[in-house]
């Protein structure tokens, strides 16, 4: 003999169920958000993301302008120094910044001459330049290994693709600063 069924049967999902699922729809529509998607109030303000983006290119722009000036202050060291400021030029390009490709120290001096976001970055200035090629070369390294460090400490809170652009650009700085302090 079968029973009949209970009137309090349902077709359909059952409450417990749909109350299972509703957390981890809205953590997949949280986590598909486009990247125009995230300021949808104001607009005005931007993004982390875009914040970081704009100072890892503002501080390609200012390592190649300091490359321009020990280019200037010390023309020997020029052949040694093209390629790394090459790769500094397409970092910056790479993070949405313009950068000149030519090394001449009065156009880059005036392209790094952004607003700065507190922190005071690398001199351009072909006066700060020190008079002894070997300080020049540790200056660079050390001007590349703090611009290296910032963008790995900035990787914590950058989102997927801008987190591996800034590892792969901090990892090329660390090879520069070796390419720099090598004898």
């Amino acid at each position: 003999m079968s029973f009949p069924p209970s009137p309090r049967a349902r077709s359909g999902p059952r409450r417990r169920s749909l109350l299972a699922a509703a957390p981890a729809a809205l953590l997949v529509a949280g986590c598909s958000a486009g990247p125009g998607d995230s300021g949808a109030g104001g607009g005005s303000r931007p993004s982390a993301a875009d914040r970081a983006r704009a100072r890892a290119a503002r501080d390609s722009g200012e390592l190649a302008a300091r490359y321009d000036a020990v280019v200037a202050a010390h023309p020997k060291l020029a052949e040694r120094l093209r390629p790394l400021r090459a790769e500094v030029v397409r970092h910056a390009e790479a993070f949405g910044g313009t950068a000149d490709s030519s090394p001449s120290p009065s156009a880059s001096a005036s392209a790094s001459g952004t607003p700065g976001s507190g922190k005071a970055g690398p001199s351009a200035s072909p006066a700060a330049v020190p008079a002894k090629p070997k300080d020049a070369l540790a200056e660079l390294a050390a001007a590349e290994r703090e611009i290296a460090d910032r963008r790995v400490k900035a990787l914590l809170d950058a989102p997927g693709e801008l987190a591996r652009l800034l590892a792969s650009v901090a990892a090329a700085g660390a090879a520069h600063v070796y390419l720099l302090t090598e004898v």
